[in-house]
C-alpha cells in the first residue's frame, strides 16, 4: 500500500547561529581568513593565483606553523581556499613582460586586495557565512577527488600539454564515488539502525561502496576492492576533515603493507578502529545535505513544515520516524500559538479527510497531531463527530480527554475505523510483531469481526482483511479474514 517515499530520513539540523560558529571554527576556512587579512599589497602571488614560494614561510609564520614541516604545506592549502571563497581578489597581471622583469624569480605575479566576502565573515548574517562555507567545501571536495602523482613532470607531453589519459583519472567518477561515500555516510547518520552520532569504521563504509547487497561471502577480488577503497577514502577523508565536515580517526599507519600500501580489510576479532573511524559532524549533515538538494535529492530536514498548510504538513510527515514527525508537528502548531490551537485543529482534520491510498496514514498523523493540541481544539473536534471519515478518531480525541457528552460511535463507524487504523498502519510498515497485536486485538474486540468487515465502505478493505489473514495467528480467524476478503473484492467489482 506504501506511496513514494523520501529516500531519506529527515536530519535535526543545528540552527543557522550555530551552524556559522562551527564554520567559522573549521581550521582550514579560520586559516584562510587569517591569510586574507594578513596579505597586502606586496604580497606576492603567480599568475594563477597561488602563494609564490618564497611567501609560503611568512604565511606559515603568521598562522603560527613556522615550526611545522608541513607549515607550509598549509598555508598554501589556506591560501588558496581564501582566493577560491573570495577572501581576497587576485588580479593577474596586465603585462607581462613588465611583471616579469619586476618579479624576483622571473615568473609574473598578481597583484592581491582584500575580497568582498572578508568583512562578511565577521558582518554578515550566519547565512552569508554559511554561503561562504559551501564555495570552501566544493574547493575542498575538488581537491578530495583530485588525482595523485609523484612526478607531474611525467605527465607532461613532447608539446608541453598534460597528459590526462596518464593519470588514469575520470573527474565524474571520482566525485560520483566521493558523494556516494559522502550519501551513505549521512544515511547511516540518521538511519534508526545506523551509529547515530557515532563514527562509522571506514572498512563498513568502503564496503558500502563495494559489496554488493545480496553477496553473502565476500570473494577475494571484493575484499581487495574494499581495501583500496579503503585507502582512497583515507587519503580523501583526510582532506575534507580540516573543512570541518567529518571528524576522522586515520587508519594505522602500522597496517599498511610495503607493496601498495594498502590494509587489509580487518577479521572479526581485530580492532577495528585501528582501520579508520569517521563520523559527520553537524556541520557536515548541512553540507552533504545542502550539496544533495543541489543535485535534485530529496533530503528532508525537521522543521521544513513549520510553515506549511496542514495537507502538506500530514503528508510530508507520512513516513518520519515518530520523534520526527512529533517534533516537526509541534513546530508547525508553535507557528499558530495557543490562541490558534482551534484553527489548526480545523486544519489538520480537514486535511485528513479523502479515499485516496494516503489517506488513512494522514488520518493517523492526524491523530498524532491532535494529541498535541490543547483543549482549545475540542470545538473543532466536536465539528465532526457525524463525519464517517472523521468521526471516530474525534470520539477517540474526546475520550482520552475525558469530555463529557460524547455520542456512542454507530457499528459502522466502528469496523470503517478499525479498517482505517489497519490500513494505516499497513502503509506505515511498523514492527510485525506489533502489527499482529492490532489486528488480533481489533478483530477480538467484536464478535463476529469478519462478518461484518467485508461490508465496510473503504477502499482498502480487501487489501486490509488480506493482511489480516496473513497475520492472525488463529488458523480459524485468518480464514475467516481470507473468505472476508475475497467477498470484499467480489462486492468492489459489482
Amino acid at each position: 500500500m506504501s506511496a513514494e517515499r523520501p529516500s531519506l530520513p529527515p536530519v535535526r539540523l543545528h540552527t543557522e547561529a550555530e551552524l556559522a560558529r562551527d564554520a567559522l571554527a573549521a581550521p582550514l576556512l579560520a586559516r584562510a581568513a587569517r591569510l586574507a587579512r594578513w596579505a597586502g599589497p606586496t604580497t606576492r602571488v603567480g599568475a594563477g593565483g597561488e602563494l609564490v614560494d618564497a611567501q609560503l614561510p611568512a604565511a606559515a609564520a603568521h598562522l603560527g606553523l613556522a615550526d611545522d614541516e608541513d607549515g607550509a604545506a598549509y598555508a598554501s592549502e589556506a591560501w588558496r581556499l581564501a582566493v577560491d571563497t573570495g577572501l581576497v581578489d587576485v588580479e593577474d597581471p596586465q603585462d607581462e613582460e613588465e611583471a616579469q622583469a619586476e618579479g624576483a624569480d622571473g615568473e609574473a605575479e598578481g597583484t592581491v586586495t582584500a575580497g568582498e566576502n572578508l568583512a562578511l565573515l565577521t558582518s554578515g548574517s550566519p547565512q552569508d557565512v554559511l554561503a561562504i562555507w559551501l564555495d570552501g567545501l566544493e574547493a575542498v571536495h575538488a581537491d578530495a577527488t583530485a588525482p595523485a602523482f609523484d612526478d607531474f613532470a611525467d605527465l607532461i607531453g613532447e608539446d608541453g600539454s598534460v597528459d590526462f589519459d596518464a593519470l588514469d583519472w575520470d573527474p565524474e567518477q571520482e566525485a560520483e564515488f566521493l558523494d556516494g561515500v559522502l550519501g551513505n555516510l549521512y544515511l547511516l547518520t540518521l538511519s534508526d539502525a545506523g551509529p547515530g552520532d557515532g563514527p562509522v569504521p571506514l572498512p563498513a563504509l568502503a564496503a558500502s561502496m563495494v559489496v554488493p547487497e545480496d553477496m553473502g561471502e565476500p570473494t577475494d577480488d571484493v575484499l581487495e576492492q574494499v581495501s583500496e577503497a579503503m585507502m582512497r577514502l583515507d587519503d580523501q577523508f583526510r582532506v575534507l576533515e580540516p573543512i570541518g565536515i567529518v571528524e576522522y580517526r586515520p587508519v594505522d599507519e602500522t597496517l599498511l603493507t610495503e607493496e601498495g600500501e594498502e590494509a587489509t580489510p580487518p577479521a572479526d576479532d581485530e580492532d577495528v578502529t585501528r582501520y579508520g573511524m569517521v563520523r559527520l559532524t553537524p556541520l557536515g549533515l548541512y553540507g552533504i545535505r545542502e550539496r544533495m538538494l543541489e543535485a535534485g535529492v530529496d533530503a528532508p530536514a525537521v522543521g521544513d513544515l513549520a510553515d506549511k498548510g496542514a495537507d502538506v504538513l500530514l503528508d510530508g510527515i507520512a513516513y518520519y520516524p515518530e520523534e520526527a514527525a512529533r517534533t516537526e508537528v509541534g513546530l508547525w502548531l508553535g507557528r499558530r500559538g495557543a490562541e490558534g490551537a482551534e484553527t489548526a485543529a480545523a486544519e489538520l482534520l480537514g486535511a485528513a479527510r479523502g479515499g485516496d491510498r494516503r489517506a488513512p496514514l494522514r488520518r493517523l498523523h492526524c491523530q498524532q497531531a491532535l494529541a498535541l493540541v490543547g483543549p482549545e481544539a475540542e470545538p473543532a473536534v466536536r465539528a465532526v463527530l457525524g463525519d464517517p471519515e472523521l468521526g471516530g478518531l474525534a470520539r477517540v480525541w474526546l475520550a482520552e480527554r475525558g469530555a463529557a457528552d460524547v455520542p456512542a460511535p454507530p457499528e459502522s463507524m466502528i469496523f470503517w475505523l478499525a479498517v482505517d487504523t489497519i490500513a494505516a498502519q499497513l502503509d506505515a510498515d511498523g514492527e510485525m510483531e506489533e502489527l499482529q497485536e492490532l489486528v488480533e486485538g481489533l478483530s477480538g474486540q467484536h464478535s463476529g469481526f469478519f462478518d461484518e468487515a467485508w461490508r465496510v465502505d473503504h477502499p482498502a478493505t480487501a487489501e486490509v482483511l488480506e493482511a489480516m489473514g496473513r497475520l492472525h495467528s488463529d488458523k480459524g480467524a485468518a480464514k475467516a479474514a481470507r473468505k472476508a476478503a475475497y467477498k470484499a473484492r467480489s462486492r468492489q467489482k459489482d
